[in-house]
């Protein structure tokens, strides 16, 4: 067995462990860091296929901003481990339905042959000058470029409606008004009475 495909191994069992983990684990803050793993662990497989700059975009990006982020929010919520282990019990046969059905469905994709080594071949050595992030960057914006710019506009979508979701306006809610704080003016607010000095007998 060679080298690299030992390398793959080990990437792909320590990625299906924290995915598993992931899935599995009850405190969500041992699950964002077993994510962390998994990521790690996808950015070597991209190492293996030559894809340098998704690499590290995965590590960069996920790693270094999104999972710290999430981890922030994570520890300051209050969440009660408790309740979040209520229904568990009671949604679990749905659950086990659904990974049988998905690891049925990867048994039946996997073995159908097109899988194989000699069906997928390594990807041959690239030259001296060659760039991964140009070739990438060639291909998203001239081949790719309508996936890419439809892949865009969902994700504004997906951010206005989750902005608008969460800025809806509640009725316990107290909210101040902008423009009529810039418009206060001193008369309204303070009050001046002029008293005459009196001498204490």
């Amino acid at each position: 067995m060679e080298f690299q495909q030992v390398v793959f191994y080990v990437f792909a069992g320590l990625l299906i462990f924290a995915s598993a983990m992931v899935v599995t684990i009850r405190n969500p803050v041992k699950s964002a860091l077993f994510l962390v793993l998994a990521f790690f662990s996808a950015a070597g497989l991209w190492l293996l296929l030559s894809a340098e700059f998704l690499a590290i975009v995965l590590v960069l990006v996920y790693v270094g901003a999104v999972m710290v982020l999430f981890l922030f929010v994570v520890m300051m919520l209050d969440i009660d481990l408790a309740r979040l282990r209520a229904g568990f019990g009671e949604y679990l046969p749905y659950g086990a339905i659904v990974a049988v059905l998905l690891v049925l469905e990867m048994v039946l994709i996997l073995s159908s042959g097109r899988f194989e080594t000699g069906q997928m071949p390594a990807p041959e050595p690239v030259p001296a000058g060659y760039s991964n992030t140009k070739e990438l960057g060639r291909l998203v914006y001239t081949v790719y470029a309508y996936p890419f710019e439809l892949a865009a506009l969902i994700l504004l979508v997906a951010i206005v409606a989750a902005i608008a979701i969460t800025m809806r306006r509640r009725k316990d809610t107290k909210y101040q008004d902008p423009d009529m704080q810039i418009r206060v003016r001193r008369e309204d607010r303070v009050r001046v009475v002029k008293m005459r000095a009196e001498k204490k007998s």
